[in-house]
């Protein structure tokens, strides 16, 4: 079998004809892994995607070969896990030394759903610490190189489900987005990535860093595979208060209008992403599709209101990792040296700034100033939003989907700016609004950029209406050349 080109959708063709084994795709995938990811932590010329590869793989594979069928899309499909994501008996440590030796006591409600289908989890894969960062760079056990050149970052958070899946050690993968954490490395990587509405995958089970950003989403090689994945792990959760059930959309039924915000400019982009983006707009309009500016006047304020917002949840949601109820302990004098010793030793940089960052901004005399302000543009953003998909009968501009670079440079070199957190915020310009807004938004490949003899990927973003996942799909597959039928 070719792991380069094999998708969920070919994968299950081949285990329902008899082609191969649920146990010989997972030995397959094994193999890779040994070839190309090396020992994370070392210098080795691996990728370093994997924290850890389960030693009872086959043994996973042999139980899903049971329940392989034609109606059963997942059954003995390899998943890599990131390491946010609770899996019962195993570990998971969101790759901080703070959760160092952590055992999952249940399972995450998407991982439920995926056992039960009979998905086989390959391992867990390395991310930035808490999710907090754009390159994996942050990582405690450190950073996931890009397949497609070995100097350059994966990107981040969600840099190793990412870099499994392009790397083909993984048909694909879960990764979380809080402000581009799935779309931006799969950008970097060259591969898909979703990031669904807010609710419509529950949380339960995901270690959250900003509790009303944070989404499970799936890293695949196709916008098919990304829809089977996420058709199978939506929906309401009883242990997630703010998860929701999706209706179920219907025949979209007419050509799709698509938005380009008229404030997006090229100011800072590479010129490679400008010329990727005018080429995926010319490419949308030979489908038939219009293309429209619209106004989105609070956009340019979005990267700001997301740095108050995120630190200020990431804050409350780290302080209970104390060393007092699980991960590491550190002993000092007392309970409160405890605390300063467990945290300031065992929490990255990164993570220590985005605590202080937070705890600043929800402090008495800047909570007004900061936090509340914040909020109040997060509501306006909300409603440029819902202007944008209004139809214009309704006072909007009635787009389906809004168009823009999801990132604006290919990956960046290891190291370029790792001493430079501002630049690195940066990364997420194009993304973090939909996280704000709680809509769903889509990075597929669209192109690349020639540096020394490496082709880097460059993706394009679609963000759509609340719950029309179903719009994402279908000028996706269009744009990739995917058939268009639902899955």
């Amino acid at each position: 079998m070719d792991l380069t080109t094999l998708t969920i959708a070919q994968a299950h063709a081949g285990l329902v004809k008899g082609d191969f084994t649920a146990r010989q795709l997972a030995e397959a995938h094994l193999k890779a892994i040994g070839q190309k990811d090396g020992a994370i932590g070392t210098d080795d010329a691996g990728i370093h995607a994997y924290l850890e590869v389960y030693t009872d793989v086959l043994a996973q594979a042999d139980l899903a070969q049971k329940k392989v069928s034609s109606e059963n899309l997942l059954a003995g499909i390899p998943i890599a896990v990131k390491d946010n994501i609770l899996i019962e008996g195993r570990r998971a440590g969101s790759a901080s030394k703070i959760l160092e030796g952590y055992v999952a006591p249940y399972d995450a409600t998407a991982i439920s759903k995926l056992k039960e289908a009979g998905a086989v989890f390959i391992g867990r894969v390395n991310m930035d610490e808490f999710a907090m960062g754009g390159s994996t760079e942050n990582s405690a056990y450190g950073l996931t190189k890009n397949p497609r050149d070995l100097s350059r970052v994966s990107g981040g958070s969600s840099g190793g489900s990412a870099a499994a899946v392009a790397g083909n050690m993984a048909i694909a993968a879960l990764g979380s987005d809080t402000g581009g954490s799935v779309r931006q490395p799969a950008s970097y990587c060259g591969v898909v990535g979703l990031k669904p509405t807010y609710g419509s995958i529950s949380r339960h089970g995901l270690m959250a860093m900003g509790s009303s950003l944070d989404v499970i989403g799936p890293v695949t090689k196709t916008v098919t595979d990304a829809e089977i994945l996420f058709n199978v792990m939506k929906g309401k959760d009883l242990y997630d208060s703010t998860s929701i059930d999706l209706s179920v959309p219907q025949d979209i039924g007419k050509k799709l209008v698509i938005g380009v915000p008229t404030i997006m400019g090229i100011d800072g982009l590479d010129p490679a992403v400008v010329e990727v983006f005018d080429k995926a707009i010319d490419h949308f309009k030979s489908l038939g599709y219009e293309v429209k500016s619209i106004d989105l006047p609070n956009l340019e304020y979005s990267l700001a209101v997301y740095y108050v917002l995120m630190p200020a949840e990431v804050s409350t949601n780290l302080s209970r990792f104390d060393g007092v109820k699980y991960g590491a302990h550190k002993d000092g004098a007392n309970l409160t040296e405890d605390y300063f010793l467990t945290r300031g030793e065992c929490f990255g940089r990164e993570a220590r700034r985005r605590i202080m960052l937070g705890a600043y901004v929800l402090s008495s005399g800047y909570y007004d100033a900061y936090y509340n302000k914040a909020n109040a543009v997060r509501e306006l953003l909300k409603t440029d939003f819902a202007k944008a998909f209004a139809a214009e009968s309704a006072g909007g501009y009635g787009v389906d989907a809004i168009l823009t670079p999801t990132a604006p440079a290919p990956a960046f070199k290891i190291g370029e700016k790792v001493s430079d957190p501002i630049a690195m915020y940066l990364e997420d310009i194009f993304t973090v609004t939909a996280n704000l807004v709680g809509v769903p938004a889509i990075s597929i490949p669209a192109g690349e950029k020639g540096i020394d003899g490496v082709k880097l990927p460059i993706g394009i973003h679609l963000t759509s209406a609340h719950g029309r996942e179903d719009v994402l799909f279908s000028l996706g597959k269009a744009f990739l050349g995917e058939t268009n039928e639902r899955v």
